[in-house]
């Protein structure tokens, strides 16, 4: 085996890019698109050392809105919870859980970025 990382489906995956390098962060590190139709077909992205590809919606592949929901939650480890927080509801995540105090000795909370998929922003005590 050599690697394993999360694609996540969306509708409307070059805004989806935009809010992922924005909002936490992420580099492109590479875009293909179907020149037929414009859809991004793959798109990978870096995020705290960690690949991940985003794509538009099709080819059988549903998002979240589709599915009405999803049952996978990222978990994105930060210095600073808060801050992060903000900034992904600066661009159009809502809150779920409010980062706070965790009695596991984390701060953390849960936000539902502005395409169906949902992050645990948490930094370790």
């Amino acid at each position: 085996m050599k690697r394993m990382y999360p694609r996540l489906v969306v509708i409307g995956a070059d805004r989806a890019i935009a809010f992922y390098t924005t909002a936490l962060g992420a580099t492109e590190l590479s875009r293909h698109t179907d020149d037929s139709t414009g859809r991004i077909v793959h798109a990978e992205l870096e995020l705290a050392g960690v690949t991940f590809a985003v794509k538009d919606e099709g080819d059988g592949d549903p998002a979240p809105p589709t599915l009405g929901g999803t049952p996978v939650i990222l978990a994105l480890y930060v210095d600073d919870a808060d801050a992060v927080g903000r900034r992904m509801e600066e661009h159009g995540a809502t809150v779920v859980s409010p980062i706070t105090d965790q009695p596991y000795g984390e701060r953390a909370g849960r936000l539902a970025d502005p395409f169906g998929h949902l992050w645990m922003i948490a930094q370790r005590g």
